[in-house]
């Protein structure tokens, strides 16, 4: 299909404009995602950041508790007592009134250096404490400075801080009791860490058993497996959301890991916000594309507006249509342009009249050449012949034969003129049904003396019932204008053949010779007035009337095509027409 140079103009640039936003769009968009990736991954290092500031302030905290109880006076005294009684009652007063200030749910026993519970305190009195603590035999060789850690006992993770208790007896210095205070890990504990982190999930892990979550269940489930089979992800699904994740060891109080914490941070935020971002960005994108295409439509068009005045004004030209100019809009290349096709029609009209100056003038000196060429052999016979019959004595039968040159010498006088006048007034009378065959030996009449002298034979193959609505005189000067050239053309002998066949509602005439034939670079001037090559007399005008005679006739003339020697003229000429339209048959 082919589209007008404002479609093309309008088209590129909406692609170009498309494809731009598009190209822009996207890299946005990556830069928005590479965004919300960096900062999910700075959320869940500033949450592990907070989670470690957390953990570290609790275990001080314990610390700072435990260390107040084991140097409280009351409590070393009721150490030295070794009554259980006397010792829980102590402990467990001062505790009540110490873990007021931590503010969480901790708890606190009294242990032999072996690890056996003497007195356990809960300040929330819903859990169910070990009855032994066997970390406590391992860090005695770091007493007496306090140790910390993670530890899972009976199924449930602690956060420990073991605090010693030395006393003096008759040996010296000597370990009495372990102080055990801390927390249990429980789903309780992972709340509150989201709560102070700012919404990160937390997963306390040890084997293959998940002790705290902030996730449901099944979320739970998907990704402890997700996290046991990859060693070091930093990012894992549970099946529905995406997390950036981070991992760190939980360490028991001998510095080993007991188990490993996760801080997770979902993606479905950061992919909410971008899906409303990218929402954002496709109607910004949508506008602009818009915007663009109608810019660029107005912008082509302006543009093409003075083209498409040119592009009409050239098809004026090709019309033969100089009178016309194109308004010149602007100083630009498509202004100058402009200008430039109307100085170019400027110079065409100028050119145009001096070449109908040139032509006419050229016309008139062929003509005249013609006339003056082709009257100069008649005239001078009758010039020759009035000479002879006024300053000579002739006899009767000279003055008769000197008066027939004088009336052959008129008579072709006469015939040169008609040809003028006929070439001046076209046709003229009305037509009348004639027989072809009649028409056609009408007209060769006049040439058969001279065939029969240039040892030209003449045959007509004409069917007698072809009849044509015609002209008669015009039409017969017709078949003696070209009998007679191509008579011109065989001086030495040939043949001439005149054949017709019914061609529906036309007949076809061909009128051919055994001469030279017409030369291949002559035959679009054949049919032009004053054309006379390779004639010896006439004014050229033969063809030209003849061609004007079957045009007038609504018919064609035509050369045929083919190989020399010869020359064939084709006569296209309609049939006579019965009373209801149809052709008659022939």
């Amino acid at each position: 299909m082919r589209l007008s140079l404002l479609s093309k103009i309008w088209l590129s640039t909406s692609v170009a404009l498309t494809a731009l936003f598009g190209v822009t769009g996207w890299l946005l968009q990556q830069n928005i995602v590479e965004s919300a990736s960096v900062g999910l991954r700075a959320e869940i290092n500033t949450s592990f950041t907070a989670y470690e500031s957390l953990w570290k302030a609790r275990s001080e905290t314990l610390a700072s508790v435990a260390a107040v109880l084991s140097s409280h006076p009351h409590v070393r005294a009721a150490f030295q007592t070794h009554h259980l009684p006397t010792i829980r009652d102590t402990a467990g007063e001062l505790w009540v009134k110490v873990s007021d200030t931590l503010k969480e749910s901790a708890f606190f026993v009294v242990a032999n250096p072996d690890g056996t519970t003497i007195a356990s305190l809960d300040s929330s009195s819903l859990t169910t404490l070990p009855e032994r603590w066997p970390m406590v035999r391992s860090v005695v060789d770091r007493f007496p400075g306090q140790a910390s850690g993670f530890h899972v006992l009976n199924d449930r993770l602690f956060q420990l801080v073991l605090t010693p208790v030395y006393l003096d007896d008759s040996r010296g210095s000597a370990l009495n009791k372990v102080l055990v205070t801390g927390f249990v890990v429980d789903p309780t504990v992972a709340l509150r860490l989201k709560t102070l982190t700012g919404g990160s999930d937390f997963l306390f892990l040890s084997g293959n058993r998940v002790f705290a979550s902030t996730l449901n269940e099944r979320a739970t489930n998907v990704l402890k497996q997700n996290l046991l089979l990859t060693s070091n992800p930093e990012t894992i699904t549970d099946g529905v959301s995406d997390y950036s994740v981070r991992r760190g060891d939980l360490l028991d109080v001998q510095e080993k890991p007991a188990g490993q914490l996760c801080i997770l941070r979902s993606f479905d935020a950061a992919r909410d916000r971008i899906k409303a971002m990218q929402t954002y960005l496709f109607l910004i994108w949508l506008c602009a594309v818009a915007l663009g295409l109608a810019v660029s439509y107005l912008l082509a068009r302006r543009i093409v507006r003075p083209l498409r005045m040119l592009d009409h004004a050239a098809v004026e030209v090709a019309r033969q249509n100089y009178d016309l100019e194109v308004p010149v809009e602007g100083d630009d290349e498509v202004g100058r342009l402009g200008a430039t096709f109307n100085s170019m029609c400027a110079s065409l009209r100028a050119a145009r009249l001096e070449l109908i100056r040139q032509e006419r003038i050229s016309t008139i000196g062929r003509m005249t050449s013609s006339i003056v060429h082709d009257l100069r052999n008649p005239l001078a016979a009758i010039y020759g012949g009035a000479e002879m019959m006024v300053d000579t004595d002739l006899t009767p039968a000279q003055v008769k034969r000197v008066a027939s040159n004088i009336y052959k010498s008129s008579r072709k006088i006469q015939e040169m003129l008609q040809d003028l006048l006929d070439l001046t007034r076209g046709k003229a009378g009305d037509p009348e049904d004639c027989s072809l065959a009649e028409v056609v030996e009408g007209g060769i009449e006049h040439h058969r003396t001279a065939a029969a002298q240039q040892n030209v034979s003449i045959e007509v193959d004409i069917p007698a019932a072809i009849e044509l609505p015609a002209q008669r005189a015009r039409l017969e000067r017709v078949f003696m204008n070209l009998v007679g050239n191509a008579l011109e053309v065989m001086p030495q002998g040939g043949e001439i053949r005149i054949t017709a066949r019914d061609a529906g509602e036309a007949v076809e005439i061909e009128v051919a010779d055994t001469g030279p034939g017409i030369p291949p670079q002559l035959r679009s001037q054949l049919f032009q007035p004053f054309s006379t090559f390779g004639k010896r007399n006439g004014l050229g005008l033969g063809l030209a009337l003849s061609r004007q005679t079957v045009l007038d006739h609504g018919g064609d003339i035509s050369i045929v095509d083919k190989a020399p020697p010869g020359a064939t003229f084709r006569l296209r000429l309609p049939k006579k027409t019965a009373p209801d339209g149809q052709p008659v048959a022939a």
